[in-house]
């Protein structure tokens, strides 16, 4: 799969006599015409695809449906194709390591247009995340207005935007 970008977090200066966490990370893009399958998260107001850690060995497809299913409640995921690699590297704010790698394999796929029940994690639930069909471009200005005018923003918030253009210049 292709890089579509290495995003460095402002603090990282150098990785040089750096300790490095290496997370890997799914990514699903699901789309139906103009609308696009997303989380939103009340506690940082931003728009995210669904996805999330692989666990150890966890084959990249499996992990994707995994995450797709419990952060969303998905139906009949199908079509599952790869679109890009986006790694970032960020702070990591452990005693263990100086800094997180973070690459988020992003796959677009098939899913049916009603949700089930969602098996969100307890830190998902207390920040407020949804799954709901958006307008692409929509969430495209809703992070873009988050980004600048929010103290809120994650970490995350730029990965996210970057993506939803790409799909959206690439896919829509």
């Amino acid at each position: 799969m292709h890089i579509l970008k290495t995003h460095y977090h402002p603090e990282i200066k150098t990785l040089t006599n750096k300790s490095i966490f290496t997370r890997l990370a799914t990514r699903s893009i699901a789309i139906k015409g103009n609308n696009i399958l997303l989380l939103y998260t009340k506690r940082y107001e931003d728009y995210s695809l669904p996805g999330g850690g692989l666990n150890t060995g966890e084959d990249h497809i499996k992990g994707l449906v995994r995450e797709l299913v419990e952060e969303t409640g998905a139906k009949n995921i199908t079509n599952i194709k790869p679109f890009g690699v986006y790694e970032e590297y960020r702070p990591w704010h452990k005693t263990d390591y100086d800094i997180q790698h973070m690459i988020s394999y992003c796959y677009t796929c098939t899913v049916s247009d009603e949700l089930g029940a969602c098996k969100m994690e307890t830190y998902e639930i207390n920040n407020g995340m949804s799954a709901k069909w958006v307008n692409i471009f929509e969430a495209i200005k809703h992070n873009e207005n988050t980004m600048a005018n929010s103290d809120k923003k994650g970490m995350s918030i730029e990965r996210e935007t970057f993506l939803l253009k790409h799909i959206a210049a690439q896919l829509i």
